[in-house]
């Protein structure tokens, strides 16, 4: 037994998806495409674990002896969503694809919404939600009505300025949406999107919540509670996973706040057990937002965070990095990108790792912690063979 820390670099894909075209997403390369528009990057830590050498990065180069153990992760399920991902990284395949609205959705499904919350509603398109809000917000404030909207992902996106619809108020409507977004109408997530300002200048603030559709009983996290290993999480987790198998749960408002609570929380974590956090901001502030600057700048903050925190890791403890999902900030999208994903492994106690080549589901990585932890995933296979020095394998 031993404790594992999974840390996900939302939106942090690396290309190649074979299937990238069949959602639009054709040339989507994040960490590649950022380095060349930019010129590239500088991460010594992320490079000395193996970043460049299980993907061209330009200023990112492949080294001899990486540090860590790496390769990539390739999308089983249907879709490009949060969801999709996270539950693929423990187990779940979603063979089926979530129903998206490109058109806005049906009147039967917003009259109902309309007439559980007892307020109207405006917008319902796909729209990009820092738009929308300059677009709509006005009237909102003037009418109270919802600003409802969806995007290229299946998402029902609850838009409220705060002064004007208490937060208890917006999460309960976004409680009856998931209640009334059933088959066929069974989207991935309800987000509650509040948001401040005045006169057409408005910003969303960290007081967003995700309500996820139900998981099946075969998630990962649900065997590992059951077999006796604690899971903890750092940020939007729980949400993904609507609460199932997480022992203990804390909120975080962004990247530099989830790295802190990764170094609190830590040293606490029971043997067995898992350690859970996703980085938002590189999706919600940069990917959604086309700043390939600020992506970087998020990057090279991660990796000196990164830099500090491997010597404390416990020996035989094992640090698993990758992403759910692209979100190439550099192409004309603004949505999230069909992409295979990175994978680095850091063990405590080593400091050389080997070639995992590219797993062809993400579940591999649930397999492998949960081999690790004592629990065995519905899906994937395990490589945590490969990560044993030869005098710890059985």
């Amino acid at each position: 037994m031993a404790r594992a820390i999974l840390i996900i670099l939302d939106g942090v894909g690396v290309g190649r998806a074979p299937d990238a075209a069949a959602y639009g997403d054709e040339g989507s390369d994040t960490l590649g495409n950022l380095a060349r528009h930019l010129g590239g990057l500088a991460l010594p830590t992320l490079g000395s674990l193996g970043l460049g050498n299980l993907h061209a990065i330009d200023g990112v180069p492949a080294v001899e002896r990486p540090r860590a153990s790496h390769g990539r992760l390739r999308e089983r399920s249907a879709g490009k969503d949060s969801t999709t991902g996270h539950w693929e990284l423990m187990g779940l395949i979603t063979e089926r694809p979530f129903p998206t609205y490109p058109d806005g959705f049906p009147p039967d499904v917003m009259a109902d919404f309309a007439g559980a919350t007892g307020r109207g509603w405006l917008g319902n398109v796909a729209a990009s939600g820092t738009e929308i809000i300059q677009d709509l917000g006005d009237e909102h404030v003037r009418t109270g009505r919802w600003i409802v909207y969806t995007s290229a992902d299946s998402v029902f996106q609850i838009a409220a300025h705060e002064e004007v619809v208490p937060l208890d108020e917006l999460y309960a409507a976004c409680e009856a949406a998931r209640a009334i977004l059933r088959p066929p109408h069974e989207v991935s997530r309800v987000i509650a999107r509040p948001f401040v300002g005045r006169d057409g200048r408005y910003e969303r603030t960290t007081n967003r919540r995700d309500f996820s559709v139900e998981p099946g009983p075969d998630l990962l996290l649900n065997r590992l509670r059951e077999g006796g290993a604690r899971v903890e999480a750092i940020g939007k987790i729980v949400d993904l996973y609507a609460g199932h198998g997480i022992d203990g749960s804390v909120k975080s408002r962004n990247n530099a706040e989830g790295m802190r609570l990764v170094e609190e929380r830590y040293p606490q974590l029971p043997d067995p057990g898992l350690l859970m956090v996703n980085l938002v901001d590189f999706d919600v502030l940069w990917g959604h937002r086309n700043d390939p600057e600020g992506m970087a700048a998020g990057l090279r903050a991660f990796d000196d965070w990164l830099a500090g925190f491997l010597p404390r890791l416990e020996p035989g403890d094992m640090l698993f990095i990758t992403a759910d999902h692209g979100n190439d900030p550099t192409t004309p999208s603004t949505d999230h990108s069909r992409e295979e994903v990175p994978l680095l492994v850091a063990v405590g106690g080593r400091d050389r790792g080997g070639d995992l080549g590219l797993r062809t589901t993400f579940a591999d990585l649930g397999a492998t912690i949960g081999e690790l932890l004592g629990a065995r995933s519905a899906a994937g296979t395990s490589f945590l063979a490969s990560l044993r020095a030869p005098e710890d394998r059985p």
